[in-house]
């Protein structure tokens, strides 16, 4: 593509990747820039920009849903972590503990919970395993950590695509604009021409 950086070059060290999104570059000089031989007209460039402009706008989209996936996840994983903390409290106790727990959407039930040491996690996919409390609270507060990170590096994901497309929005004003001054001189020299 005319108007990104190619993976392969060499990038600076300290750069850091987002996710392999290639980075779209300033056009500084457009007449320049279209007399590469790759360019061989204005509307084969502008039909590349947006092509690249699209790809950005697809990323984004499965960036967002993301997104959205570990802002529910991180509630659910905090909720569950402050559970297994009052269930290690109750431990050592020898009365059950009273509480409700979901049968389906809506529906709960009330149940007597004796002191236990272990739990059942859900994992996904239709799995769950039992651990100790210490385990799954080991294991959930590792989770809450990569989730956290894994936000984090969205949100500069995400802000590094707001770039791309800002660029890339401007690459394509400036060769299209480019592209009507051409065709105006072009005019003006036939009128010039036949006159």
């Amino acid at each position: 593509m005319a108007a990104t950086i190619d993976d392969s070059s060499a990038a600076p060290a300290t750069k850091k990747k987002h996710l392999g999104i290639p980075e779209a570059i300033f056009v500084e000089d457009v007449d320049s820039f279209m007399k590469l031989p790759e360019n061989e007209s204005a509307d084969a460039v502008l039909r590349k920009l947006d092509e690249q402009y699209q790809k950005y706008k697809y990323m984004e989209v499965n960036l967002a849903q993301k997104k959205l996936r570990l802002k529910s996840q991180i509630p659910q994983i905090k909720q569950t972590l402050e559970i297994l903390r009052h269930m290690q409290k109750k431990k050592e106790t020898t009365e059950p503990m009273q509480t409700h727990f979901l049968l389906a959407d809506n529906v709960y039930c009330k149940a007597s919970v004796p002191p236990t040491d272990k739990v059942c996690l859900w994992l996904g996919a239709n799995v769950m395993l039992e651990y100790d409390i210490d385990e799954a609270q080991a294991l959930l507060e590792k989770n809450l950590t990569t989730a956290s990170r894994n936000l984090d590096s969205l949100e500069e994901d995400l802000d590094f695509l707001r770039d791309q497309f800002t660029t890339t929005e401007v690459n394509m004003a400036r060769v299209y604009n480019w592209d009507v001054k051409r065709r105006s001189k072009e005019n003006q020299l036939k009128a010039a021409d036949k006159s």
